[in-house]
């Protein structure tokens, strides 16, 4: 039986050559005749382009398209190839902070936001864990909750946010017979030591993160033979005044009658003097909201304790009185990257004495041990350098003697280094010293460091006979300057034999 369906296609299509006009592609109704408008079949239906893939001399791809070759080759075996090894943005000698460090603020809602925890050889540090540009207004990095905090009032009434001492107990007592004008340490030191025995308290956890006695950098916990490597009479007295102070208030409040809830509070006197070195190097001083009450409150902040300090911080500490929390903000318009110690300024305009004091560290570029010459007058620095043989970067200032005869190696002492690092100086490679112009300078600098003393309070005699005539001694050495700078170098080394 034939099939109902037929197809007729022309001849003009089956042996001709496609043209621009004609595209053999395309079967055009104009090309079928009337035999191929059927109605649809018992069964299927064939498709046209099931024909034109039957047909040798018709395409079934677009106009020149070029063929697709698939690649035969297989991708390389990832295990053969040499990993990428990325540079930490960290120092080599720092290590992630332990995981329940985190844990352990981040269940009680602690945040911290783009920065990381690192350990190392000289403690805890906060480093900035992404780049952060520049804005117009201070970015939050942390916030902690007030009841994660230990506070005090500075004066009476002694308040405690959060409220751990219940009523009743003796370390109230304790903490109500300090003086209120000076024993702020003191006070938050019992309380300190009070929360590690409070059963649940957040510090018990915390405390394994604090620096033990030989860690901490407080000199309170210092030996006397340590003190006396200070070279400064005065610190190393306040320390020691310090040390029979903190023993007095221990000897008087634990003694052998004193209640046991008492006595396991710091059951010897290192574990009191650990405790008073925390508060004192750790604490903050901070005014605060809470409610309707507006005061200044000494303060144990954990995880913004782990701040280090610098004189040009990039961050600063704010109250949030809404949420009573603690922010950690970045200085508005302050870019950081990755890798970057966040810090903060401890004490704003001490001196290195006071840092020593209660933190135990000092930095040679504080700006309030610099004396600020109020003139625009500044010597050449490479020329004051020369004269004298000193050597190094500013930091790291030494007398060089391998420069010198051996004449002047009793001249060139302390002084003369921290003449170098303070007086105000410049330098040029391309321009020259000018010797009119220096001994025009070095005179005005010397005019003001006479005015500096003679606004003290000792006099110049007074000075000779305490600091043995270092202090005259160094501005004559300043005022050789300009016997060298008339170059005559014969004058210079007679003065300064004279001066010996």
């Amino acid at each position: 039986m034939a099939s109902p369906f037929r197809v007729h296609l022309p001849f003009s299509l089956l042996f001709s050559n496609p043209t621009a006009d004609s595209n053999p592609h395309r079967i055009s109704p104009s090309n079928l005749d009337h035999n191929s408008y059927l109605h649809s079949p018992t069964f299927a239906q064939p498709r046209i382009p099931e024909l034109a893939c039957r047909l040798p001399f018709v395409s079934s791809g677009r106009k020149g398209k070029p063929p697709v070759r698939a690649s035969t080759s297989l991708p390389p075996f990832k295990l053969f190839e040499t990993p990428q090894i990325e540079e930490s943005p960290f120092p080599p000698d720092l290590e992630p902070a332990d995981p329940d460090f985190y844990k352990i603020g981040y269940v009680r809602s602690l945040r911290a936001y783009g920065v990381e925890f690192m350990e190392g050889p000289n403690g805890f540090g906060v480093y900035a864990s992404r780049d952060v540009e520049p804005l117009r207004r201070a970015r939050m990095i942390m916030e902690i909750p007030l009841e994660l905090m230990l506070t005090i009032s500075q004066k009476l009434p002694w308040m405690f946010f959060p409220d751990i001492v219940p009523i009743g107990h003796p370390i109230f007592d304790i903490i109500n017979s300090t003086i209120p004008e000076t024993d702020w340490d003191l006070r938050l030191a019992c309380l300190l030591l009070f929360a590690f025995d409070v059963e649940g308290n957040f510090w018990q956890l915390y405390g394994d993160f604090l620096p033990s006695a030989d860690e901490c950098s407080s000199l309170l916990l210092a030996e006397k033979d340590d003190l006396l490597e200070l070279q400064d009479p005065v610190l190393a007295s306040k320390l020691e005044q310090q040390y029979q102070r903190a023993l007095e208030f221990w000897e008087k409040h634990w003694h052998p009658a004193a209640p046991l809830k008492i006595k396991r509070l710091a059951r010897d006197a290192e574990r009191f003097f650990w405790a008073l070195g925390v508060v004192q190097s750790r604490s903050v001083c901070l005014q605060t909201r809470i409610g309707a009450l507006v005061q200044k409150r000494n303060m144990l902040v954990p995880y913004a304790d782990m701040l280090n300090h610098s004189f040009q911080p990039n961050c600063f500490l704010h109250w949030r009185f809404r949420d009573r929390m603690l922010e950690v903000m970045i200085n508005a318009g302050q870019r950081i990257k990755k890798g970057d110690e966040m810090t903060i300024d401890y004490m704003s305009g001490q001196k290195n004495r006071l840092f020593m004091e209660r933190y135990g560290f000092s930095s040679s570029v504080n700006p309030w041990d610099v004396i600020n010459f109020s003139g625009k007058a500044k010597i050449h620095r490479d020329s004051f350098l020369s004269i004298f043989n000193i050597s190094g970067l500013p930091e790291e200032y030494y007398y060089n003697s391998l420069l010198s005869r051996g004449e002047d190696n009793n001249f060139v002492d302390g002084a003369v280094i921290a003449a170098a690092r303070n007086l105000p100086s410049w330098s040029d490679d391309d321009m020259p010293p000018v010797p009119s112009v220096e001994r025009r300078a070095a005179k005005e600098l010397q005019e003001e460091c006479r005015q500096m003393l003679a606004e003290l309070p000792t006099t110049s005699q007074e000075d000779q006979q305490i600091l043995g005539t270092k202090i005259i001694i160094l501005f004559y050495k300043i005022f050789l300057i300009y016997y060298l700078y008339l170059g005559d170098l014969h004058v210079y080394l007679k003065l300064l034999l004279l001066l010996i």
